[in-house]
């Protein structure tokens, strides 16, 4: 009996390595195992699907994984803009992996919880979702109303500073996602609060919502254009204080 040769191109061995180099990636990340893929000539299966170099179904296995986040994910629970994620990515501090052939990222949920850790990032984002309201006012009484209002009715996450100094502090500490800021503190202008708040790159997206009871309609247009996102006049209603802080918070 003559056994006859047997000719495998150059371009199926290429493919076949591929195909064996993408599953021991994937299995890595544990979207897949490689111990229960078939093999069955040029196809593999996990279950009922092929899986096949194709960034499309890439993409949906990955999404299968619900302890994997984009950098987009990420941006909103530190409250950072995606870009400052790509750049703790870029410089090691923050782990995580690159999708093939894209300039995606991608960050395991274990990963981020060690960074959030390290940097005294808020956990409660990640473990609620909630949004964080830091109210700036040295004036005790509206503090105190706005505090329990905004908690016990809008369920905020929410913290207090009585001077700039302090509410350096607890942006570092807190990072919220929205600052209501007293335009007279007793230390420094509103306006010195707002320049240190936009100069930290951990805190571009937090919004700052100035609180006076001597705004006029040019005044409040001035804080408009100079960096603040919106304005609340004194006195004023916890509703205005609650749809004003909704209206910001929908941009983040």
């Amino acid at each position: 009996m003559t056994l006859k040769p047997t000719f495998i191109t150059l371009r199926r061995v290429r493919s076949i390595v591929q195909k064996r180099r993408l599953l021991h990636f994937l299995s890595f990340f544990r979207v897949v195992s490689v111990n229960p893929v078939v093999q069955t000539d040029d196809e593999y299966n996990v279950g009922s699907e092929e899986i096949n170099p194709d960034m499309e179904i890439w993409r949906k296995l990955m999404s299968r994984q619900k302890d994997i986040l984009t950098t987009g994910e990420v941006a909103k629970i530190c409250n950072v803009a995606p870009r400052t994620v790509s750049k703790w990515f870029d410089s090691g501090q923050l782990r995580g992996y690159r999708i093939p052939g894209s300039k995606d990222r991608r960050i395991p949920l274990s990963a981020l919880i060690k960074f959030m850790k390290a940097h005294n990032i808020p956990m409660d984002a990640l473990q609620s979702g909630r949004t964080r309201i830091l109210i700036v006012d040295d004036e005790s009484e509206i503090v105190d109303v706005l505090q329990k209002v905004l908690t016990e009715q809008a369920n905020y996450d929410v913290a207090v500073a009585h001077s700039g100094f302090s509410a350096g502090l607890e942006c570092e500490k807190f990072r919220p996602s929205v600052i209501l800021l007293d335009m007279h503190l007793p230390d420094v202008s509103g306006e010195d609060v707002l320049k240190l708040v936009r100069e930290n790159s951990d805190l571009q997206m937090t919004k700052v919502i100035a609180m006076s009871g001597k705004l006029t309609d040019g005044q409040a247009q001035h804080l408009m254009n100079n960096g603040f996102d919106h304005y609340l006049k004194k006195p004023f209603h916890v509703r205005q204080v609650i749809e004003c802080i909704e209206a910001v918070a929908a941009t983040i």
